[in-house]
């Protein structure tokens, strides 16, 4: 088998509007296409001793077993790595249980599908599965175990931590989009102007000065002191001479800790000699040159989180320990455990496994044990001298014992720091009485404190504490999102885009928009390119001072990756053409219109889908949405415009010359489209199309008649606002035009534009692109042969796999099959070609150049435009 492309899906996409987390894999079975399930001898047999868990999936049987059910009657590989794939994330402890499998048009080959929770490992396992499954029909031993722990230390290395994780589910929770900034867990909610960003537990609302203050153990301990906060006895040191002070001070025991420590690291407790002491300097000193030494206060260590200035969890932490039963030794209970389904390495699991390491062997060493030793059943031996979660420890939920003063306390220690999201450590008997009756001390003041034991305590009630959070940074009435008006289509995405942010401009918005030409930020370009993909579209989300994002997103990306966002407002289908056939296993219209259609299906139910009424690939997409359709045509009198407006529906027409918008009975004319400089005194009717449509989406989004009928008046088609669509530049004696038109319905456009221009010769320069089918590159040169006197062919770009004699000899095919007296000649450069058409135009002349490198074009006719004088 092998495999031919891995793609992560990563938005909405062509398998699934909701499942947005999705690995899609082109597998080639080669030989295995002739030999089913059923024929390859003891294959079932050998899945069911390897993976006996598959039994639990249902496939199309639907009920248990129902996958082997379908193995023992035959099916292809391609179903059998399907479901291995989903199998073995499932038993490495990530949840995944969509998947499909399609052949392609090319026997044998499949497209399999399935959802991943972390993308690197869903990667991993695909590429597992194929492996696994070759195995199995080899008939070879395959170590499945070593398989499992790599995609668990990958889920590891790349998984969001407890507390990141936490927030981003509570966001899903409200329908707030995310977006990862980096590979950690720095993560933006929200879009544009209303984002919000978190790291960890740090937001973007946290306070630097609180931050410093919280991580200065020493002057925090200052701060809460002066504020009659208690706090235990100590001060800080750098060498024993400080330390011997220290401890003539407050006596002992004494716990040493570096100053600029966490999660419990470099910390000792209970020392109670000197000598034990130096040795916990040293310990300490390995974290922090400065050392804090402060009196033990004998009690209980808890943990109080305070969010927004609302205490609203509470923690009694127990140190990582074990209990004898005068059989094992301590290491063997240890081993035992760290083997808790519960313990896991680091972060991933929700306590954490149990290392011995120098403080373990201290407190061993005190209580005059070893890790050889058993002890009597019963007892407790502590290993670790802190409770953290991180070295091992447990958490017990009390936030329903806080006595109400030590609510009140522990609020006003996180206004004194200043912490939006705080944790206080506190060292007391119990938390059910007041500090100041018990005793009991405030230890330190966390920025950025976990969330784990919170979330899931050894026992006690689990406090889902991200809800407060999100309750702080999206308040009741603060939008999360910012609108999002999406375009596809085969023609006119790029115009129709740029159009409706002009309009979005003239409204006062702060436009983010990304086309075939670039990312524009507030109508600056940012980035050069076609960028219409979810990359580019995650470029303008990500930008904090973007108000509304107008995004012009193509098959390749949706393809690719899927859609760069949940959902949006407003989605146009400006038509659907042949373009781009037998690419990406897309090979019909009907094909073409399913990819096209994912983005109209990402529409919200109160939003809108904008189709083209007289593209009948549209008309089939408008009947499986479940958002609100409206309509745009350029026949008023065609019977579907009829038909949608008797069922109440708003379209969008071209009728009597006017823009109009109508339903049932009234009528709102935008403007003549004479007026409308983009449709060329309306010769231009593709043009009209895409006025039609941005003048519909702007209308259903609630900008104002005027408005929109001031705008269209003032976009101009010109290298500045629509660079290289129907650029007109007029030289004394004859006209250029610069046109992006690229495919068989681009050219019929420019073809029907020409029938309203009147010139002595009309002079076509021509190129195609290399990917395209052998029938679309010769219609080309067909529709270019009926509207050109004389035809020049250029094609030194975007060859594509084939060479440039070969594309040439194709557009030939099509120009010699007109019956018609054309002319034409072959210059292959594009500038030469421009130089040249410069040099032989006549009087009246008309000259329409179809660029693919529409800057290049630019920049050269203007520059001799220049010495026209």
């Amino acid at each position: 088998m092998i495999i031919e492309k891995i793609s992560i899906l990563r938005g909405p996409n062509i398998w699934s509007n909701t499942r947005v987390k999705l690995i899609q894999m082109r597998l080639n079975i080669e030989e295995l296409e002739q030999r089913p399930t059923d024929v390859i001898d003891g294959f079932l047999q050998r899945i069911k001793v390897l993976l006996p868990s598959l039994y639990s999936h249902r496939c199309s049987e639907g009920s248990p077993g129902g996958f082997f059910s379908r193995v023992s009657t035959g099916t292809w590989m391609g179903h059998v790595v399907e479901h291995i794939s989903i199998e073995i994330q499932s038993l490495a402890g990530m949840q995944s249980g969509f998947g499909r499998t399609r052949e392609t048009k090319v026997s044998g080959t499949y497209h399999v599908v399935f959802d991943y929770e972390e993308e690197n490992a869903g990667v991993f396992a695909a590429k597992s599965a194929v492996e696994i499954a070759q195995a199995l029909v080899d008939g070879v031993a395959y170590d499945l175990d070593s398989t499992i722990q790599k995609l668990k230390q990958i889920y590891r290395r790349f998984i969001l931590g407890p507390s990141t994780l936490s927030i981003v589910k509570e966001a899903k929770n409200r329908k707030i989009p995310w977006i990862p900034l980096d590979n950690q867990s720095f993560i933006q909610l929200g879009y544009g102007v209303n984002q919000m960003r978190i790291q960890a537990t740090i937001t973007c609302e946290t306070s630097h000065i609180a931050v410093d203050l919280a991580c200065d153990k020493e002057k925090t301990k200052m701060i809460l002191k002066q504020c009659s906060i208690p706090v235990a006895e100590g001060g800080v040191c750098i060498n024993q001479d400080q330390l011997k002070q220290l401890i003539d001070k407050v006596g002992y025991p004494i716990v040493i800790k570096p100053l600029d420590g966490n999660q419990g690291k470099g910390v000792s407790i209970k020392v109670l000699d000197f000598e034990t002491a130096k040795q916990a300097l040293i310990h300490a000193q390995k974290y922090s040159e400065r050392v804090i030494v402060e009196k033990f206060i004998r009690g209980y260590d808890f943990r109080v989180l305070v969010i927004n200035n609302k205490v609203v969890a509470a923690s009694k932490r127990v140190a990582a320990h074990i209990i004898g039963d005068g059989v094992r030794t301590i290491r063997e209970l240890i081993e035992l455990t760290n083997k808790d389904p519960l313990r896991g390495n680091g972060h991933e699991n929700v306590l954490t496994k149990i290392e011995i390491d120098r403080d373990t062997l201290s407190l061993l060493s005190k209580r005059e044990l070893q890790l050889d030793s058993i002890v009597e059943d019963n007892m407790i031996i502590n290993l670790k001298s802190t409770a953290n979660l991180s070295t091992g420890g447990t958490a017990i939920d009390v936030t329903d014992q806080i006595h109400p003063e030590n609510i009140l306390l522990a609020e006003r220690i996180a206004r004194v720091i200043g912490l939006d999201i705080c944790g206080i450590d506190i060292m007391a008997v119990n938390l059910t009485t007041a500090l100041k009756e018990n005793e009991g001390v405030v230890l330190e003041v966390n920025a950025a404190p976990g969330f784990r034991m919170h979330l899931a305590p050894s026992e006690g009630i689990s406090r889902n504490v991200a809800v407060p959070v999100l309750d702080m940074l999206y308040p009741p009435g603060k939008e999360s999102r910012i609108p999002i008006l999406a375009i596809t289509g085969t023609n006119g995405k790029t115009t129709t885009t740029r159009l409706l942010a002009h309009i979005a401009k003239n409204h006062g918005f702060k436009v983010g928009f990304t086309t075939s030409d670039g990312i524009y930020i507030d109508h600056q370009l940012m980035e050069k390119g076609d960028t219409t993909g979810p990359v580019s579209a995650h470029y303008v989300l990500r930008d904090p001072s973007v108000e509304i994002a107008i995004l012009e997103t193509a098959r390749g990306g949706i393809l690719r990756a899927g859609l760069g966002f949940t959902s949006c407002d407003i989605a146009i289908i400006t038509n659907i053409k042949e373009d781009h056939l037998d690419l990406d296993d897309i090979h019909t219209l009907a094909d073409l219109a399913k990819v096209k259609a994912v983005v109209v299906e990402s529409v919200k139910t109160d939003g809108w889908a904008i189709l083209n009424a007289d593209d009948p690939y549209c008309m089939k997409i408008s009947q499986t949405l479940d958002c609100q359709v409206a309509y745009f045509s350029l026949d008023v009198n065609s019977s579907i415009v009829e038909a949608c407006l008797k069922r109440g529906e708003i379209v969008a027409v071209y009728e009597n010359g006017y823009i109009t918008i109508k339903k049932e009975h009234w009528n709102i004319r935008i403007e003549k489209v004479i007026n409308v400089p983009l449709t060329m005194q309306g010769k231009a009717k593709f043009m009209v199309q895409n006025v039609l449509a941005a003048t519909l989406a702007s209308y259903l989004y609630g900008f104002e008649p005027a408005n929109i009928r001031m705008s269209l008046q003032s976009f101009i088609p010109s290298p500045t606002q629509t660079p290289g669509r129907m650029n007109v530049f007029e030289f004394k004696k004859f006209k250029i035009m610069i046109d992006f038109a690229h495919n068989p319905a681009g050219y019929l456009a420019i073809e029907d534009y020409l029938t309203f221009i009147e010139a002595s010769r009309k002079i076509g320069i021509i190129a195609a692109v290399g990917d395209r089918r052998d029938q679309d590159i010769i219609k080309c040169g067909k529709i270019a042969a009926r509207m050109f006197d004389h035809i020049i062919i250029r094609q030194e770009n975007h060859l594509r796999g084939r060479t440039e004699e070969e594309i040439i000899q194709l557009i030939l095919i099509g120009i010699t099959s007109i019956n018609k007296q054309v002319t034409y000649e072959i210059i292959p450069k594009e500038a030469e070609a421009l130089k040249h058409v410069l040099s032989i135009a006549k009087e009246g002349n008309y000259i329409v150049a179809l660029s693919d490198v529409v800057s290049n074009a630019i920049n050269l006719i203007e520059s001799y435009l220049e010495n026209d004088k």
